[in-house]
């Protein structure tokens, strides 16, 4: 009888693993893209989990038989299906649809670790393809200027050279990483916001503020995350645009990407190519070029393999090649012309990452290698007078020079997740080993930066959130650079409150640093009064810190149909011993400037955006900033003027706005505005229009522009065509008031970019 009883037992409790050991799997996409982080939860049990990053899901012990799936999260309609549960593994993958914006994409800049937006407690923006094929970028640099709190401007009107300014500050203090990794080096950050082709940029994500304590030297404006092409789905796009400024220049660029991937999803490959041919332009009719000619010829691939279900591996290589050439526009050898910079680039980037996940999916490791070579053949020259002892010296001895710049990264990051940490606890630590050489030297001219930088970084965070509502983040960075003597130590905190479902307001604070090292408008020779002027370094540089102090608030409300919300941030960072150029008087070549350390400098200012969009048809953005940047000390930018204590070239208010309509699937419309504000310049004498130094204040620029797009989908042969055209600074809203000549003062450049632009475009794209 016993023996009966133990038998009716043993049967109950295995018909009871078999009704509770039950497994569903699958993925969660939407229109052919994963879904990360999607809450996928089984009705009427507690059973519910979140999808990883990859948007694949695992709920365990499931009873048989049948259930409601109930899927959701921020920027997808949540989903409902009806699934029978059968014995053993039950893969369901499962298709939502998205509301009309992604207010809660996922975003890894912040913390080195994926968040959601909404559970960052740093605030990242998104610059996706949609925004960048909106506005019709060209590049990277193009496509920067639609971000609050953000402007690119031009800096020489001989060559172009771009300069990112971040929160009021210089572009030496702004970090721009490619997929993560700084390779974007000072002699690179001259040109290559203009080298990158947007078909190569997946998405690009903008951390304002002080990022030191994560991302090293030379962070404390923010940073730029160029993430590019990842392969997804297969597919391909192949495309044309023709430009043509003010009626009289062409800029061509034909581009493609293409993906395939393998049936089984574990391994796949982005391969993407872009050219672009643009003539010079001559705004002021003297046969002196304000945009330079450019050739550039651009490469790239990116590889994926999953060698199990737990491991990732990612090669991604570009190889960028750029000929530039800016001054008198004349046939020949660049040094037969009165002025004239011709640069001759040729750029390899290359990172590759390994990352494995471990204990269930609450740890991971990840290591990393990263590169970038930039060899470079340049002239930078003024001819004398011809018929002259000093033109024959200067034909015999032109001053060509080259330039040879590598930069590599090794690293690697480890993460646990801590459940029961006083709540859920994400710890982070890494370490990153970072050497930067670069040599520029023109003989002809005695000049020679030959700079050999290591630094040795280790990073610790705590991710921490106490509960539902707060998040508090929190680590240090120390870094032990070769040019400093004592170690740095930048430490960080933020703190995430979400008053509401909608909103989150946050906290900041950090420091960071500038070490005494050569960046990207050191690297630049610029010509003033007749001759070329450069900048040293003083023997006793030291390093530059800052504390930056931020808060925000942000709404976003949010249901199938719209979606509207703002945010308002206010940011102050305080610098010591902040760098300023300092005249120097001149040698036989011209003038000659000294990068000092002043007292201090205070930044400060305010940030509005606003969003919202409507059934997917209207959508509008923008962003204003209101800022001031002020020296302790009034600093001299020429011996013939007194001090200032602004900065210069820092307008206080500049702002964005872009507005899409789209009616149908088959026509878009946009429309788009960037505003720039006066602000103060130094205009050195010596070309015709300018005899002498002189202080002057821009004017206000609003530069407006229109375009219209059709698309027409073949769905027999899965293609669709795009027809596109517009045009960029409508109003020709442009600098008026260019010097002429050879003697020119290439610095007294400022406003839009390029001057009314007409452009056509077409595409062609696998559905």
């Amino acid at each position: 009888m016993k023996r009966n009883i133990y038998l009716v037992l043993l049967l109950f409790f295995v018909s009871g693993i078999c009704l509770n050991a039950q497994t569903i799997k699958g993925k969660v996409t939407s229109n052919g893209e994963v879904v990360p982080f999607a809450n996928v939860l089984l009705k009427g049990n507690r059973l519910g989990v979140s999808a990883d990053e990859n948007g694949n899901y695992v709920i365990k012990d499931t009873e048989l038989g049948s259930h409601y799936i109930i899927v959701s999260a921020i920027g997808i309609l949540t989903k409902k299906i009806h699934v029978d549960v059968s014995q053993g593994v039950n893969t369901i993958n499962i298709s939502v649809d998205p509301t009309s914006y992604d207010i809660d994409q996922v975003v890894v800049t912040g913390t080195k670790t994926f968040k959601r937006k909404t559970e960052s407690p740093v605030i990242v923006n998104v610059i996706d393809g949609r925004q960048l094929e909106s506005v019709q970028a060209c590049n990277l640099a193009e496509g920067l200027n639609y971000q609050p709190g953000i402007r690119v401007e031009n800096d020489c009107q001989t060559c172009n050279y771009t300069q990112l300014r971040m929160n009021g500050l210089t572009g030496g203090y702004s970090q721009i990483l490619i997929n993560g990794r700084p390779i974007f080096s000072p002699l690179t950050g001259l040109y290559g916001m203009e080298q990158i082709p947007v078909n190569m940029i997946d998405r690009i994500e903008v951390v304002r503020g002080g990022g030191s304590s994560l991302y090293g030297s030379s962070a404390v404006g923010g940073v730029v995350n160029v993430i590019t092409k990842i392969p997804k789905r297969n597919g391909f796009s192949f495309g044309y645009d023709y430009s043509s400024i003010k009626k009289s220049v062409d800029d061509k660029v034909l581009y493609g990407n293409t993906t395939v991937i393998t049936e089984n999803q574990t391994a796949g490959a982005t391969v993407f190519i872009n050219n672009r041919i643009r003539d010079w332009y001559d705004h002021n009719g003297d046969n002196y070029s304000e945009l330079p000619h450019l050739k550039d010829n651009t490469f790239g691939a990116n590889f994926f393999f999953l060698p199990s279900g737990n491991q990732k591996l990612e090669i991604n290589m570009g190889s960028l090649h750029e000929y530039r050439y800016g001054g008198e526009m004349i046939d020949g050898s660049a040094h037969f012309s009165m002025q004239a910079e011709e640069r001759v680039h040729d750029v390899l980037l290359a990172n590759l990452d390994y990352q494995i996940n471990f204990n269930d999916g609450t740890s991971s490791f990840i290591t990393y290698l990263a590169s970038q070579q930039t060899q470079r053949e340049h002239y930078t020259g003024i001819r004398p007078d011809t018929a002259t002892v000093e033109d024959i010296d200067h034909l015999s001895n032109p001053p060509y020079g080259v330039s040879l710049n590598t930069t590599s990264q090794f690293g690697f990051q480890l993460n646990h997740k801590y459940e029961n940490f006083l709540g859920s606890n994400v710890f982070t630590v890494g370490s990153e080993y970072t050497t930067d050489n670069i040599m520029d030297e023109i003989s002809a001219y005695n000049y020679l930066v030959d700079q050999k930088m290591k630094t040795i970084g280790v990073f610790l965070q705590s991710d921490w959130d106490l509960t539902e509502r707060i998040n508090l983040l929190s680590g240090s960075r120390l870094d032990k650079h070769s040019l400093l003597d004592k170690m740095v130590i930048s430490p960080r905190v933020s703190l995430l409150y979400k008053l509401q479902k909608n909103t989150q307001f946050r906290m900041s604070y950090s420091t960071g640093f500038r070490a005494p090292q050569a960046f990207d408008t050191d690297l630049h020779i610029a010509f003033a009064g007749g001759g070329i002027s450069r900048i040293e370094l003083a023997d006793d540089l030291k390093e530059e810190r800052s504390k930056s102090l931020s808060s925000s608030i942000n709404y976003d409300k949010a249901s199938s149909h719209y979606i509207y919300g703002f945010t308002l941030e206010g940011f102050h960072t305080r610098l010591d011993d902040a760098f300023y150029q300092d005249p120097d008087g001149e040698d036989e070549f011209g003038e000659v400037f000294v990068k000092r350390n002043g007292d201090g400098a205070n930044v400060k200012g305010v940030t509005v955006e606003f969003r919202v969009n409507y059934d997917k048809k209207i959508q509008i953005e923008s962003g204003f900033t209101i800022q001031k940047s002020l020296y302790e000390n009034p600093v001299s930018y020429s011996d013939e003027l007194g001090s200032k204590r602004s900065f210069l070239r820092t307008p206080n208010n500049y702002g964005y706005a872009t507005i899409d309509y789209t009616p149908s699937d088959k026509f878009r419309l946009s429309t788009n505005l960037v505003h720039t504000g006066t602000m103060d310049l130094v205009h050195m004498g010596g070309a015709p229009e300018q005899q002498n130094d002189e202080y002057k204040t821009s004017d206000v620029f609003n530069a407006i522009g229109v375009k219209a797009t059709y698309v027409q989908k073949m769905k027999k042969v899965a293609v669709s065509l795009e027809y596109s055209l517009g045009v960029k600074n409508l109003t020709n809203d442009y600098q008026s008031d260019f010097d002429s000549g050879k003697e020119r003062d290439s610095n007294y450049i400022y406003g839009p970019s390029v001057p009314r632009t007409f452009y056509v475009g077409f595409v062609m794209k696998s559905l």
